[in-house]
């Protein structure tokens, strides 16, 4: 196993890893809008943190040699089902080989967010 860390998305909030490389796979923790040089939930609604969880998702994929186009799954939280649309509209434009997905809505997610992506993708 080959751990994965990069300053280019936010570190954890927790006991976890940003991600794993293994036997060709990149399995990769969740995550949230957190602005990596703030260190801070980006500001704004739905889209604007889609927008920004895209982004941390395709920079830890970066740091593990992966990209948008090798992931197999993705698990996607949404804070409210209401967002549904809104999430979707975002994440169609970074996903576009449309990976296998679960999309569900929580109870919470940390720190308050609006919702919070994690993939499996090939190495």
């Amino acid at each position: 196993m080959k751990l994965v860390a990069t300053d280019k998305a936010p570190a954890a909030v927790g006991p976890y890893s940003q991600a794993y490389v293994s036997n060709g796979f990149v399995f990769a923790s969740g995550q949230i809008p957190i602005v990596p040089e703030q260190g801070k939930v980006i500001e704004g609604g739905i889209s604007e943190q889609a927008e920004q969880v895209c982004r941390n998702v395709g920079q830890v994929l970066a740091a593990a040699g992966s990209s948008y186009d090798k992931v197999i799954k993705t698990t996607c939280f949404l804070a409210d089902i209401a967002d549904f649309a809104a999430f979707n509209e975002v994440y169609s434009r970074y996903f576009t080989s449309k990976p296998a997905r679960s999309c569900v809505a929580v109870k919470d997610l940390p720190l308050g967010v609006l919702c919070e992506i994690e993939v499996i993708a090939e190495a």
